[in-house]
C-alpha cells in the first residue's frame, strides 16, 4: 500500500462555505486537513463523512516559557477532545504560537541552550498526552524567510532535532516540503534523513505555495523517492490554487499518483 493523498480545506475552494469545502474534496476522493478546529462545526463536519486526517493540535502557547508551556498543554487537552468528535489521527503543532497572519505571537531571533532543553521536556509531556489519548502530536517545521519570520524552533532540522530528542512514537515530524524548500532546499536528502521520525508530509510549490507544476520543486522525484523508501503514510497539500481548486486538486494527484 502507497501513501495517501490529503489536501487543506482551508486554502481550496475558498468561495464556498468551510464544510462545502471538505465535501468537495471528500467528493474527490482525498483526505481533508483542517486548521483550528475551535471556528469549526465539528459534527457539520463528521456528517460529510470525509476521513480527516489532521488539524492543529493547540490554541495559543508556546514550548519554552511557563506561561506559554500552561497554554499550550491546556488547550492540546481541549485539542484532543475535539479530535475524539472528528476521529483525527494527528495534531499539528509548531515552535510557537502564531497570530492569524501567521506571524508568531512571541517572536524569538534566537534560542538559548535551556530553551533547547524546555522544548524538548514540554515536546514530551505534549507526548504524553497524545499516547494516552491515542492520538498523535507532530511539530511542523516553517520557513523564516516569507511566511513565518521570528519563529523559534522553525526549521526542519529543529524539527528533526527535537522530536529525535523526545524518541516518542506519540511525537511525530509534519514536514513541510514548501517551507523546507525556501529555508533548507535539498529535499530529497532531507527526506531520507527524516522519514523513520515522520508523520505526515505537506506540500506546495515554491515560490507561490500553489500546487506542483507552478514553481521550482520537481516533486515527482519526490513522489519517486518516497515510493522507493516504502512511506505509507499522508502527503498533504497545504498551498493555494493558481487558478481552480479542482485543476490543482488534479495536479497534485497527477504528480503523485503512480
Amino acid at each position: 500500500m502507497g501513501f495517501r493523498l490529503a489536501a487543506s480545506a482551508e486554502m481550496l475552494f475558498r468561495d464556498l462555505p468551510f464544510v462545502e469545502r471538505v465535501r468537495r474534496i471528500h467528493d474527490r476522493g482525498f483526505e481533508v486537513e483542517i486548521w483550528d478546529w475551535s471556528r469549526k462545526d465539528l459534527d457539520a463536519i463528521t456528517a460529510t463523512g470525509a476521513t480527516i486526517s489532521s488539524m492543529t493540535g493547540y490554541l495559543r502557547g508556546d514550548l519554552t516559557t511557563e506561561d506559554g508551556i500552561a497554554e499550550l498543554l491546556s488547550t492540546a487537552r481541549e485539542s484532543l477532545a475535539a479530535a475524539e468528535i472528528i476521529d483525527v489521527p494527528r495534531l499539528n503543532l509548531h515552535g510557537t504560537g502564531l497570530d492569524p497572519r501567521g506571524l508568531p505571537v512571541r517572536p524569538r531571533e534566537w534560542v538559548t541552550e535551556a530553551d533547547w532543553i524546555v522544548a524538548a521536556d514540554t515536546l514530551a509531556r505534549l507526548a504524553e498526552l497524545g499516547a494516552t489519548a491515542g492520538r498523535v502530536f507532530t511539530l511542523e517545521n516553517l520557513n523564516t524567510a516569507v511566511d513565518h519570520p521570528g519563529t523559534p524552533f522553525a526549521r526542519a532540522a529543529d524539527v528533526l532535532t527535537l522530536v529525535e530528542a523526545v524518541n516518542s512514537p506519540a511525537l511525530r515530524m509534519n514536514l513541510d516540503l514548501y517551507h523546507a524548500q525556501i529555508g533548507e532546499g535539498n529535499l530529497i536528502d532531507l527526506v531520507r534523513r527524516a522519514l523513520p521520525w515522520v508523520g505526515e508530509i505537506q506540500v506546495a510549490d515554491v515560490p507561490g505555495r500553489c500546487e506542483p507544476g507552478t514553481g521550482e520543486v520537481r516533486y515527482r522525484a519526490v513522489a519517486d523517492e518516497l515510493r522507493a523508501l516504502g512511506y505509507d503514510g499522508v502527503v498533504g497539500l497545504e498551498g493555494w490554487a493558481s487558478g481552480d481548486s479542482d485543476d490543482a486538486l488534479d495536479a497534485f494527484q497527477a504528480t503523485f499518483a503512480e
